[in-house]
């Protein structure tokens, strides 16, 4: 499926920006490696009839590490046609190689995508000038907004605020997922950048503080799994009404408590394998769940009403 290079200056969703609930939408893959088209569309449109802000392709949820070119374009191709044009759909990017990156990105946007989500991948250590290099070419490769993500824990460097603060200069990069769970440091970037460069949450545990301090959304994993509570947290948050946003997170918090015992993405899966979907195990070597986390998910999915 090709599409025609869409206009990001006008249509849903680009004249007001990203904003609100962005699940990172799970890879089924099955045994032979083959993507399973069937659950996916299923999910794309079930997470859009609950009311979700757009859709993230290849996050970390969507296991980007363990999936070949092919895989990804293929997966894209399919939510993007499931999706028609309902909401933003914004895709990750993810390379060691600047070069790949940029080839990846000019791709997706051929394709449809109102976004990138740039990721990168390192095996040597590298500089901070380095990291601000691969991200602008990235950025200057595609005319559609950027989104960059900050993972420490897994990418092995952090974007410190001078890294983003050159980058934000770029016109596409608009925005930041922050999985860094450091309010001080989401404080430094809103006294030095402002409004320059918008703020998604990516950690579970706090969705709201970031939207206090003036974040404009959630990009999230378990958003797959409870996307009404999502998007009802997102809604609480947009008209300012912090007590009930606190208690909803507050008692969303057992599903994630739950999660951080085991694999992200494999606890995604098989909560959505409790709840119908048959997107399969995780991909190997990731092992799926045994039946002890299982029966912890389902009791827990079962008490928020989720099932």
């Amino acid at each position: 499926m090709e599409r025609e290079r869409k206009d990001h200056l006008s249509g849903a969703g680009r004249t007001e920006g990203f904003s609100g609930i962005f699940p990172y939408i799970v890879s089924p893959v099955g045994e032979r490696g083959e993507i399973l088209e069937e659950p996916l569309r299923r999910l794309v449109s079930h997470l859009i009839g609950c009311g979700v802000h757009g859709l993230t392709p290849l996050g970390s949820t969507g296991e980007f590490y363990y999936l070949s070119w092919e895989q990804k374009r293929r997966i894209v191709e399919i939510v993007l046609d499931e999706n028609q044009n309902r909401v933003p759909v914004v895709a990750g990017v993810t390379s060691s190689n600047t070069m790949e990156a940029c080839r990846q990105a000019r791709e997706f946007e051929a394709m449809g995508v109102d976004g990138i989500l740039s990721i990168l991948d390192v095996y040597f250590p590298v500089k901070p000038r380095e990291v601000e290099e691969y991200y602008a070419s990235v950025a200057k490769s595609v005319s559609c907004p950027i989104v960059l993500y900050n993972n420490p824990r897994f990418m092995k460097f952090n974007l410190e605020a001078d890294t983003l603060e050159a980058l934000c200069r770029i016109p596409n990069i608009q925005y930041y997922k922050d999985a860094t769970g450091v309010t001080g440091n989401l404080m430094t970037l809103r006294n030095r950048l402002g409004d320059r460069l918008k703020i998604f949450s990516a950690s579970a545990h706090i969705p709201v503080f970031v939207m206090m301090l003036g974040g404009v959304g959630w990009m999230a994993g378990p958003a797959c799994v409870i996307p009404r509570q999502s998007v009802r947290l997102y809604e609480l948050c947009r008209d300012g009404k912090w007590d009930e946003a606190m208690k909803l997170q507050t008692g969303l918090w057992e599903l994630n408590r739950v999660f951080q015992k085991y694999n992200l993405a494999a606890c995604i899966k098989a909560c959505l394998e409790i709840q119908g979907f048959a997107v399969g195990n995780p991909i190997p070597p990731i092992a799926p769940l045994d039946a002890k986390a299982r029966e912890e998910l389902e009791n827990v999915l079962r008490q928020m009403e989720t099932l």
